[in-house]
């Protein structure tokens, strides 16, 4: 009989007005990758965050089973004491502290009188071998990749005796090769015993990774499977609630001869004259969705910045919108012409988390909602409304503070805010990055709802199905230029790799 290393029985969590949990139960065999699936609003969050002990005993209902014996945790550090470590999508390391002493933080080791540096070094170096990770303890934190941060976590886990792993969405900003690093990692820690909880939107991943899939919905467990009866199709059917019948509703529209956007001989420098992209040239029209793909550190996010204002620095070329030529200096200018950038962090740079739903709707466009330069508060109420529905946004109210809010939700406040300003350019950078399935198939039905009013859209993501998916057109960028440029009937992803790889074939 398989040993159980977790049992989580009728688990009930409430919050003012809000049930999260509803009686759900969610068990893990010791050794296995089980990944947990669900909308963003499922419960997932919440349930781990009642394992790992955010949520003390008392704060729910049901019962937690760790290695065959009831736990009552009171705090994070009961629950590590008992073996169970959890590594969130935002990383708690210290850029400025060295890989050892990130290791080690809190550790008996750091809290003697006088810390033996020879021996955590020595130790921190099994513990990067252990991992696969080739560096020197002494390095800096902040110099590594997010990728090694990412394994960095996992080893610091791994110091605390760890038996129980969760990893909440641990490759949404990391590079396809130090996803495989981390896969493999996974394998490799399986093997030895170590029970992983997997939580991720990307079922490319889940499909290759989990041996058991567990579902929630509305807070509720749908199912518990066994990773050879499903597909991805029918984890996305059980997670919605319904069949989608296509992961990406690309539809049919018109596309206007009109160029909406042009950029001529476009290059742009940092503030320290480093060349940032290099002699880019393209055309938007009038309703089309342009896709930009390419590996990490292409150059895709810095064209577009800079195209908005948003980095400092020397630029040279030609930008025209509507066929006008347009210097833009700062986001403001790049407003005014009619351009909107969604930036692929919508935390920092999209979004003041502490703001409610209306102000953040209304913060780009302030001039619609006031009067003799005083903002009235039913006009902006009014326009909020308007917009958000519009964007099928679900919350109890606008008042609601936007950090409380699901990522897709989020991701629905932003694009509310820079709808309101009717824009003709519409840029989307890794518009799905950290949403899930459902809140993912909502927002394309946005965008073809704004390609069919005639707004020109730019995609710019790392997920080149989604790329594949939703464009009429795509561009590949490498090393700061343009190399590859395909039609929606030609582009294929063994092309696109070919030209991200710094192939030109134009």
């Amino acid at each position: 009989m398989e040993e159980i290393a977790l049992q989580m029985k009728g688990i009930t969590k409430e919050f003012p007005g809000v049930r999260a949990l509803d009686n759900v139960t969610f068990s893990v065999r010791k050794g296995e990758i089980h990944a947990l699936c669900g909308e963003n609003g499922a419960g997932k969050s919440t349930l781990m965050k009642i394992l790992s002990g955010v949520y003390p005993h008392g704060t729910y209902e049901g019962q937690i089973v760790v290695n065959g014996k009831d736990v009552e945790f009171k705090s994070i550090k009961e629950s590590q004491d008992a073996g169970i470590s959890i590594i969130y999508q935002e990383l708690a390391l210290v850029g400025e502290m060295s890989v050892a002493e990130n290791l080690f933080l809190n550790h008996d080791l750091m809290r003697k009188k006088v810390i033996n540096w020879n021996k955590i070094y020595v130790e921190s170096q099994k513990w990067l071998d252990h991992i696969g990770l080739n560096i020197d303890p002494q390095t800096k934190v902040n110099a590594l990749s997010v990728g090694k941060q990412q394994l960095i976590e996992i080893a610091k886990a791994l110091t605390k005796k760890t038996d129980v792993l969760i990893l909440d969405e641990p490759t949404a900003a990391l590079t396809e090769s130090d996803v495989d690093i981390l896969m493999k990692l996974l394998h490799e820690l399986r093997e030895q015993g170590v029970t992983c909880i997997y939580i991720s939107h990307k079922l490319g991943e889940v499909m290759a990774l989990a041996d058991t899939v567990t579902i929630l919905r509305d807070g509720k467990t749908i199912s518990t499977d066994p990773i050879e009866e499903l597909s991805e199709e029918k984890i996305v059917t059980k997670m919605v609630g319904r069949e989608l019948t296509e992961l990406f509703p690309y539809e049919v529209h018109p596309i206007s001869d009109e160029n909406i956007l042009e950029v001529k001989n476009y290059s742009a420098f940092d503030e320290k004259g480093k060349k940032i992209t290099d002699d880019v040239s393209f055309v938007l029209k009038k309703g089309e969705i342009l896709g930009f793909s390419g590996l990490m550190g292409a150059g895709r996010s810095e064209l577009f910045i800079n195209l908005f204002g948003g980095l400092k620095g020397k630029t040279t070329g030609t930008v025209l919108i509507d066929g006008k030529e347009t210097t833009i200096r700062k986001p403001a200018d790049a407003i005014q012409s009619g351009l909107a950038y969604v930036s692929e962090d919508r935390k920092r740079y999209g979004l003041v988390l502490g703001m409610d739903i209306t102000k953040n709707t209304t913060l780009a466009a302030l001039n619609k909602v006031m009067k003799m330069n005083v903002i009235d508060a039913a006009v902006e109420v009014q326009r909020a409304e308007e917009v958000t529905r519009k964007m099928k946004l679900k919350a109890p109210n606008l008042e609601v503070q936007v950090g409380k809010l699901s990522g897709g939700n989020q991701q629905k406040v932003v694009l509310s805010k820079w709808l309101l300003n009717n824009p003709k350019v519409l840029i989307l950078d890794e518009p799905t990055r950290g949403i899930d399935v459902g809140a993912k198939y909502e927002i394309y039905k946005i965008i073809n709802e704004l390609v069919h009013e005639g707004v020109g859209i730019v995609i710019i993501s790392s997920e080149l199905p989604e790329v594949l998916g939703m464009s009429d057109r795509v561009l590949v960028m490498a090393d700061g230029t343009i190399t590859g440029e395909y039609s929606r009937e030609e582009a294929t992803q063994e092309k696109i790799m070919v030209s991200a790889t710094g192939g030109k074939k134009r």
